[in-house]
Parts: structure tokens; sequence; C-alpha cells
């Protein structure tokens, strides 16, 4: 009798075809196969997460840039407006990728108790996950500043870890253990209700509060 009442109040939730044992197996094998893959790359962020957060305390020589600082002149065409600037440093440079520019205005400075008027600064970076370059230009000079800095590896991990200078097959890779992350969950909040109506209802109540308290946040 009582199993009978459950299995009336279960109806409705879920169609017949998801209640069966066989889709709970599939869900059990969906959540092992991509908690191995998010184990594999979880594995990485980990370990330098906590060099990142650790690396003061434990003395650790995580990242420690190798910087080399030359001057070069700037063509005639290149230092009129800061995207000529930075496409003639791509070019320079020849690393593909989207330089970041960095533009500070003209602005009127106090140098020595006296005001002095400090001219634009355009600066452009390309980053890879094992160096970077950068050129500084100052308005009105006929040189500019070019920096390269190489990381060692545990400055690569960390470079990984923030996503700087990753290209987009990096991004598609992260992207894949955000998506696994997301799935886990899923699957193994269908696991825990065992597809049962009332946990499948208190699952629903959880989820929209905390949307409800995301959007709250964000709003």
């Amino acid at each position: 009798m009582i199993n009978s009442l459950l299995a009336e109040n279960h109806k409705g939730f879920l169609p017949d075809r998801l209640r069966t044992g066989n889709f709970l197996k599939w869900l059990k094998r969906v959540h092992a196969w991509l908690g191995l893959w998010g184990a594999a790359l979880g594995l990485m962020f980990g370990v330098s997460g906590f060099v990142l957060n650790h690396r003061a305390q434990l003395k650790i020589n995580a990242v420690t840039p190798v910087e080399s600082t030359v001057q070069i002149a700037i063509p005639d065409d290149a230092h009129d407006d800061p995207k000529d600037f930075a496409k003639w440093f791509s070019e320079y440079t020849g690393i593909k990728g989207h330089p970041r520019t960095k533009v500070i205005p003209a602005k009127e400075v106090i140098w020595n108790e006296k005001p002095v008027q400090k001219p634009a600064e355009w600066s452009v970076t390309l980053a890879k996950p094992n160096f970077s370059v950068s050129a500084t230009y100052t308005e009105g000079n006929k040189l500019v500043e070019v920096k390269r800095s190489e990381t060692n590896f545990w400055g690569v991990i960390t470079n990984l870890h923030k996503g700087v200078g990753a290209g987009v097959g990096w991004i598609l890779l992260v992207d894949t253990l955000a998506g696994a992350l997301i799935t886990l969950c899923i699957t193994g909040f269908l696991l825990w209700s065992r597809l049962h109506g009332p946990r499948l209802a208190a699952l629903g109540l959880i989820g929209g509060a905390v949307a409800w308290g995301c959007w709250s946040v964000l709003a």
C-alpha cells in the first residue's frame, strides 16, 4: 500500500523512461568518466593554485623572470595612433595574438615643486605562457623601449593557471574542464536524488534559491 502511494507520488516528475535503472547506470558512467577528466586538469590547477597562494610563506621560488631591455627606432607611420603602434609592434615581434594596449594621456604633474607637462605614453604587451614582450613609447620620442621577460617552469604553470598568453586551444581545453565540473554537479545531484520526486523538488528549490541569490548580487 505504502509503495503504491509513493509510486503515485513520484509519477509525473519524470517520464517513465527516465525512472529506470538503466538511466541511473548511464548517469554513473557519465559522472565517473567526467570525474576522471576533471581530476587530470584539476590536479594541475590545484598545484598551481597552491604555489600561487603559498609562494611567499613557503619561500617557493615560483616565478623568477629574466628581463632584458633595448631601445629601437620607431617608424614614422607608427607614432601617430596607438592602434598603428600596436600593429607595428606585433609585426616587429612576429608574435601572433591580440596585443594589450594601454594609453596614458598627457597631463600636468608636479616635479621638483614645479608644474611640468608630461607627454602621453603608450604601452603594448604581447604575452605567451613562457615569456612576454612589451614596448613603451613616450609621445615625441624617436626611440621605443622594448622589454622582454622570460620566466621559469613555475612561471609557465602560473601563467597557464591565470590564462596569461594562452592560445585558443588552451582556452577551449579549460572550457571542457568547466563544462565537466558543471555536468558533474548536475549528475551528482541526480544520483543523490535517485530520481525520486521529493528529492528532485528539493533540488529544484535549492537551485532556484541559489540562482535568485546570484541574480540579486549581480543585478
